[in-house]
């Protein structure tokens, strides 16, 4: 007997998983929140240097606001004020002929900026006046939070595989709200930077583990649906995002917004079963018994757990050392672990640096930042509701390398359109949206059923640490087009055919059981497809 028997018996899919799916959603509508809030709190509103100091004598002011702006800051080729520059003293002659201004002497802004609040109350760009020379540290604030993130999947990965996945999941949850709320209240950008690297941190498990618990709760026959079940939560989320920015413009008060949810996903904690395939998996047969007569009881299915004993369980999962602790460096001491954690690691590189290279270009489609977050939050919905047929019918390993394929066909389309072509531009990338949230949305189930259970959380772990790096990378490549305009999309394009390819050499996992062991792995996968009346049952 297989762990998916007994899950068929219990009921894979009833009111328990059904629960459990429910009780998930709740932190991970935070995700989103967290992951594309830098769009928000960190945009740069339209601005000028403050001239509300200078004292030319009467003449200067006597002068309206309009005529003194005039006189003391030049404009721009489109005929807006100057962001970052000013005239050393008052140009007067500009009152009568102000059409080149480009020869006359200019200076940095002397005393700040004036900023339009028109569209936000408040970002860190006008808290701190991260504009003009200070501009790229601005930008960081999204590396700062994802190499968070990034380090944050490295060590809950871990610590998933070794002490559980609820335990891990709820030091996330208490890690993510404590200094996500620390950071709305940092006097500082030095703070505020610190406290979101660690809110990242927190994050992160959140994203990896409960993926993982959930699949690991449901049968082979909704694993599919399941999947994208739980990354449609971000879909909504992404949609809801926008609005509720628009109505919370401050963003001291947008992060306290986002992180809140967290309060009562640490209530709904006690609630969440650990995983019965980790506790079979660790010889925690007595708990894993308890968690299947749970489930069983909600499902209505209680005679079957009433006849089966905890011993019968540690036969379920054949572990050769059960006193075993697994590391990352498991990932590499097997011929097929490590040309897995390369080829997954290659992809989850791609797939989130294309994703997040769309994503936090909002402002690069020329309409409002407000609009094009709620198109790409919408573009989401159907590609996910796409993504379930293809992963049924053509496979995981097909689905994956397609929607790389098209996200950087979308990337590097875009560059032969001209920027005036304002709803072209918009369609080609809100379809590169589609197709990067789809190949996202198929990685992390994906990546769940390629790992065995012994270190799946290790393995979804080290992948999103790749990803990170994918993330934390993408908003420095977009850094990029001041040197030249086409260059983020030519690397961003060249990206995705590395993790096409690399995801094109990647076992397929369409109606295979989940490996359980390292061992199971190192075998032919054949040996783990179910029977055609097994898959019926399953």
């Amino acid at each position: 007997m297989k762990f998916e028997n007994v899950l068929v018996e219990v009921n894979g899919f009833g009111r328990f998983q059904i629960r459990l799916i429910l009780l998930l959603v709740i932190p991970r509508v935070t995700l989103p929140f967290h992951f594309l809030l830098n769009n928000f709190i960190a945009a740069i509103p339209s601005h000028h240097c403050d001239i509300s100091s200078l004292d030319y004598g009467d003449r200067f002011r006597n002068l309206s606001l309009e005529d003194k702006l005039v006189v003391s800051i030049p404009l721009q080729r489109d005929g807006s004020l100057s962001l970052c520059q000013m005239f050393p003293e008052p140009q007067y002659h500009l009152l009568y002929n102000s059409t080149n201004t480009t020869d006359l002497l200019t200076i940095p802004c002397q005393d700040g900026w004036v900023y339009d609040h028109s569209t936000f109350k408040s970002t860190l760009a006008t808290e701190w006046d991260l504009v003009c020379d200070k501009r790229s540290v601005n930008r960081a604030t999204a590396t700062i939070f994802f190499m968070g993130v990034m380090a944050g999947a490295a060590a809950f990965g871990y610590h998933s595989d070794r002490f559980g996945r609820k335990r891990t999941l709820l030091v996330s949850y208490i890690i993510t709200t404590i200094f996500g709320f620390a950071s709305a209240f940092s006097y500082n950008f030095a703070m505020f930077a610190a406290m979101r690297f660690f809110t990242g941190f927190g994050i992160s498990g959140i994203s990896i583990v409960s993926i993982v618990l959930c699949i690991e709760w449901i049968n082979i026959k909704h694993r599919t649906l399941v999947g994208v079940l739980m990354s449609l939560d971000w879909s909504l989320s992404t949609i809801l995002l926008p609005a509720v920015a628009y109505f919370v413009n401050d963003w001291r008060y947008l992060i306290i917004t986002v992180t809140t949810p967290l309060l009562l996903a640490m209530i709904c904690w006690w609630w969440l079963p650990e995983s019965a395939r980790w506790l079979i998996s660790n010889g925690k047969v007595k708990n894993a018994h308890f968690y299947l007569t749970k489930c069983a009881q909600f499902n209505h299915r209680e005679e079957f757990m009433a006849d089966l004993k905890p011993e019968v369980l540690s036969k379920v999962i054949l572990v050769e050392d059960k006193n075993r602790k697994y590391s990352y460096v498991d990932l590499v001491r097997t011929p097929r672990m490590r040309q897995l954690a390369l080829l997954t690691g290659i992809v989850w590189f791609g797939v989130a640096c294309l994703y997040y290279g769309i994503s936090l270009n909002v402002p690069g489609f020329g309409v409002g930042i407000y609009l094009t977050q709620f198109i790409y939050g919408i573009t989401e919905v159907p590609a996910k509701v796409f993504i379930i047929f293809f992963l049924n019918k053509i496979g995981r390993r097909l689905t994956q390398a397609g929607t790389l394929f098209l996200t950087g066909l979308c990337i590097f389309s875009n560059m032969f359109i001209p920027q005036n072509q304002l709803t072209a531009r918009i369609v080609v990338g809100a379809l590169g949206k589609m197709f990067a949230e789809a190949a996202f949305t198929t990685v992390f189930l994906y990546t769940a059923e390629l790992y065995p259970t012994v270190m799946r959380q290790n393995g979804l772990g080290y992948s999103s640490f790749m990803a990170r790096i994918g993330v934390s990378l993408s908003p420095l490549v977009i850094i990029l087009e001041d040197f030249w305009s086409y260059l983020p999309s030519i690397i961003f394009s060249l990206v995705a055919f590395t993790a096409v390819l690399s995801a094109s050499f990647l076992p397929e996992t369409l109606n295979v059981r989940l490996p359980e062991t390292i061992e199971d792995l190192e075998q032919t996968r054949r040996r783990s497809i179910p029977t055609s009346n097994e898959k019926s049952a399953l």
